[in-house]
């Protein structure tokens, strides 16, 4: 595998490696990083996605990225595509980071973004590489415009909350999600439950101190898997009826950047909705 590597390296990296300007050929072998090049660059740059950029599941650009093509993920897969510039987040897989450096291409690493803070960052960072930060500003304004929407329509009075995920993972107090539902108007006992950054809660722990509201990525009626069998537990159901369930789909906080926008505004109508009739 190596050897088939450096051979096509050997022949494409010459024209790769010294393109003048903003990159030309840039491959994104992350989801976050996807969402932001599909956002930021013009189409004619993406010369492929990761394999996740298309899963209407989990990206938030994922119809946008049907029209590039989405199966970047081995070393061998990008070399193959001659990118100028990959984008990777700090946690890809760290063979085929280190692979593509040694090899002598310009690999950008995205931190994950715990924070607006952290997505505001990454957003400029990416758009000075991908030679527009005029659109990465514009997309920061766009941020701020909805969090100041969401500011001004929280309730008074503050429900609790908890973002209840597969298996019973829950997020802590230091992550995004967290800090989204406090600008919406709620109060995250993710901390409380899960500490800082989050971790597996036993169903009887939530039964015994439960918070107001439980955050899911979908209305689950009945256990589709092993994943979602907690979800549908008898026990939660009855403590959690759809009233109950404050309903964030996960491609809108998967990831910062250009979902942040629909993520407030989303969850500030789901603090509307609940809020008791005067």
């Amino acid at each position: 595998m190596l050897t088939r590597i450096l051979s096509i390296v050997a022949i494409l990296l010459p024209t790769a490696a010294f393109a003048a300007g903003p990159p030309q050929r840039i491959v994104s072998i992350n989801l976050c990083a996807d969402e932001l090049l599909v956002t930021l660059a013009d189409p004619g740059q993406v010369a492929a996605l990761s394999i996740y950029g298309a899963d209407p599941n989990l990206s938030y650009v994922a119809d946008a990225a049907k029209a590039f093509r989405h199966d970047a993920a081995s070393a061998e897969t990008v070399v193959g595509l001659n990118p100028d510039l990959v984008l990777a987040g700090r946690y890809t897989k760290r063979a085929t980071r280190d692979m593509l450096g040694r090899l002598g291409y310009r690999v950008e690493l995205l931190d994950a973004a715990r924070s607006i803070a952290d997505s505001e960052k990454q957003i400029r960072q990416v758009a000075a590489v991908v030679g527009h930060p005029e659109r990465g500003e514009a997309l920061v304004a766009s941020i701020e415009a909805a969090r100041a929407r969401a500011e001004a329509a929280a309730p008074a009075a503050r429900p609790t909350a908890a973002n209840y995920q597969r298996r019973g993972y829950v997020t802590g107090g230091n992550t995004l999600t967290a800090e989204l539902l406090d600008i919406a108007g709620f109060t995250d006992d993710g901390a409380a439950l899960a500490g800082k950054t989050g971790g597996f809660v036993p169903l009887e722990k939530l039964v015994a101190a439960p918070p107001d509201y439980i955050v899911v990525s979908a209305a689950v009626r009945r256990a589709e898997d092993q994943g979602s069998a907690l979800l549908a537990h008898p026990a939660l159901a009855r403590l959690y009826p759809p009233a109950r369930r404050v309903v964030l789909p996960d491609k809108l906080t998967v990831c910062g950047g250009p979902s942040l926008p629909a993520a407030l505004d989303w969850l500030a109508g789901e603090a509307q909705r609940i809020q008791p009739t005067p």
